[in-house]
């Protein structure tokens, strides 16, 4: 994939978005490259500590049934980036019968640390939407990676109709060593999605992967867990609520 936006004959949309983040060389952090692309725009934004701040926009409708869209991160040795976005990222249906794609690739290096902590995506009724990230972290490297993911838009439940189709994979590399690959299919057309072993009724599940200080541990009443992962001070929080705001609270790092 090309970092420019390009439009397919179907109508489709592929685009990639990338940032890289390096030390400025008086104690803050650089952005060299900020390049968003079609419906992914990036705005740096200030705030207080040595971290970069990127927010991520949607200036469009996106991703739609065919669309591809993608960000690639890389925060060099020594730097620190903090992500967030504007808004939820809402999967919608498309005039292609095909499922929208989500890719994220993010790099750190090390002694850098990587603040990745977006709004929530939501699966719309009728849409289905795969998400693929790869997280590839150096010795050394810090991290906080939040991913939320909702069932549904408000209106779709009040009219009972299905919500979406989420359909996500999370792979960690730790100095060249894998731990943690995982995959998530929730919505109709995935198997057992809300049952007992799924959701179990829930509209939305998430998860904070963090390599460095851990989060407190979950309270005990909560739908939630905090793993210990095979790499150096990796934990995993993961959690189910009935919705969004109940999950927000469960996963504040």
């Amino acid at each position: 994939m090309t970092d420019v936006l390009a439009e397919a004959v179907t109508g489709a949309l592929v685009a990639m978005a990338r940032i890289t983040a390096a030390p400025d060389g008086r104690g803050g952090t650089a952005l060299p490259v900020l390049a968003g692309a079609g419906p992914l725009a990036l705005r740096r934004t200030r705030g207080p500590g040595t971290a970069a701040r990127v927010v991520v926009i949607g200036s469009m409708a996106a991703p739609l049934g065919g669309d591809h869209l993608a960000i690639r991160a890389d925060v060099q040795p020594g730097a620190e980036l903090s992500v967030t976005s504007a808004a939820a990222t809402i999967s919608l249906p498309g005039r292609e019968s095909a499922p929208a794609r989500y890719d994220l690739d993010l790099t750190v290096g090390e002694g850098a640390l990587l603040d990745w902590l977006p709004e929530p995506v939501v699966a719309a009724a009728g849409s289905h939407l795969i998400m693929t990230t790869r997280i590839d972290l150096a010795p050394g490297a810090r991290l906080r990676y939040r991913e939320e993911q909702v069932l549904g838009r408000h209106h779709d439940w009040a009219r009972q109709a299905p919500p979406g189709r989420l359909t996500s994979r999370l792979t960690v590399r730790q100095g060249g060593r894998l731990i943690l690959d995982q995959q998530t299919d929730l919505g109709p057309g995935a198997p057992g999605w809300d049952g007992p072993a799924g959701l179990g009724g829930h509209r939305t599940a998430g998860q904070l992967l963090t390599v460095g200080p851990a989060p407190a541990p979950p309270d005990p009443s909560a739908e939630a867990a905090l793993l210990t992962l095979p790499g150096a001070g990796a934990t995993l929080l993961v959690a189910l609520a009935p919705d969004a705001l109940t999950l927000r609270r469960l996963l504040a790092p």
